[in-house]
């Protein structure tokens, strides 16, 4: 099968998560600022945009190359081999993107990126006049990075983090991706304890149900590549049939989901039975300060309200100060909880082991991460040498 330079790309801080994603399919690749570089053929297409969970999309990088003059973007766009992807009633629209380049005005780099391959595209076909553009969305961009043009053909479709199960959303809602990519800064174990106390619509509670069971994220949806005319459905019927075969059902876990709204809790579980998950997942309407527990070594994530809005500062930072109190004589337990407030310590009494930078859509948060105490390491079986 035909290899591709390929791409997945990522929001800002969380490019080594979809990398290791990567590395634990066995795909090699390198990390760049919001993506991760790697490459392979279609079956790699499939396995990458069905098993990412951290990744927003999954492109093909069709050509790099300087320009620094229309004329030079035209003919370099013209020359590449456009025919190997674009069938003739191909509808591909052309987004762009410019930053610090000589060709600054965007909308005339996608006019003219457009313009070439319609060129090709004509010139190839014998096609005069318009083409159809009837058939399926092989969605282009060209994006210019000083003076370096890259074109990419997004195999996605709708970002990776609609994952299909979500009914509605609620408020402020965190994506399914950046739940995936706490669940996995936490290094949480399926055969621990997982709590979310503002659970809000159960993202987070659902994603570490995913994780729990090895369930791929991307299974019960569509991808945009899968309507070329050029890739074998029968790839991505392998795919998702190993994907089917590597899901484990039957593992027990402790997830426990709680919000002081009643509606939103009646949300979760909607959204958890939409994902099958509605067993693994308990849901409950509680506020946070009611939360006990004899469980060790449990993790806690929360994406509580940032206090945003005019007036909520004084509530929010008053559910920071309950958080202190409940979480911190839980010593054998992990929490993280991901706010825009950089004050957040003062409030919940206690400075974190680590902070990590993370972009919540265009939010600039932290993620405040208190490390409990680990277990103890259990003897090793003494051995007897034989005589």
């Amino acid at each position: 099968m035909k290899q591709f330079k390929l791409m997945a790309t990522a929001a800002s801080g969380i490019e080594a998560l979809v990398g290791q994603e990567l590395r634990d399919l066995g795909i090699d690749c390198e990390i760049e600022n919001g993506r991760a570089i790697f490459y392979g053929d279609i079956e790699t297409i499939a396995t990458a945009n069905l098993w990412l969970r951290t990744a927003d999309r999954v492109k093909i990088i069709v050509a790099e190359f300087e320009a620094t003059t229309f004329e030079q973007l035209f003919d370099k766009t013209n020359a590449i081999a456009w025919e190997e992807l674009l069938p003739m009633d191909a509808n591909f629209p052309v987004a762009g993107k410019s930053i610090k380049s000589k060709l600054f005005s965007v909308s005339d780099c996608q006019a003219i990126t457009k313009k070439a391959i319609v060129k090709r595209l004509s010139d190839y076909y014998s096609r005069y006049g318009r083409l159809p553009e009837t058939g399926a969305l092989y969605q282009l961009e060209v994006a210019l990075l000083k003076d370096k043009v890259t074109i990419t053909l997004d195999t996605t479709g709708p970002s990776l983090f609609k994952r299909g199960y979500r009914i509605d959303k609620g408020g402020a809602p965190l994506k399914e991706n950046m739940a995936a990519a706490l669940i996995k800064l936490s290094k949480w174990r399926k055969d621990r304890p997982f709590y979310d106390p503002v659970c809000g619509s159960g993202t987070i509670c659902i994603e570490a149900a995913l994780i729990g069971h090895n369930i791929a994220p991307g299974f019960n949806r569509d991808f945009a590549c899968e309507e070329w005319a050029w890739v074998d459905p029968a790839i991505f019927d392998k795919v998702r049939d190993e994907a089917e075969a590597k899901a484990d059902y039957d593992i027990e876990l402790d997830i426990l989901g709680c919000d002081i709204d009643g509606r939103m809790v009646a949300l979760a579980k909607k959204n958890a039975e939409e994902a099958g998950l509605s067993d693994s997942i308990t849901f409950k309407q509680m506020q946070l300060s009611d939360f006990t527990t004899d469980k060790d070594y449990g993790v806690i994530i929360a994406n509580p309200p940032y206090g945003e809005r005019l007036g909520e500062e004084e509530s929010v930072r008053k559910l920071y100060k309950q958080m202190g109190e409940v979480y911190r004589p839980l010593d054998t337990w992990s929490k993280y909880i991901l706010t825009s407030d950089l004050e957040f310590e003062k409030f919940y009494g206690e400075k974190a082991t680590k902070k990590r930078k993370l972009y919540n859509g265009a939010i600039r948060t932290d993620l405040f991460q208190y490390w409990g105490k680990r277990p103890p390491r259990q003897p090793r079986p003494e051995t007897t040498e034989a005589n």
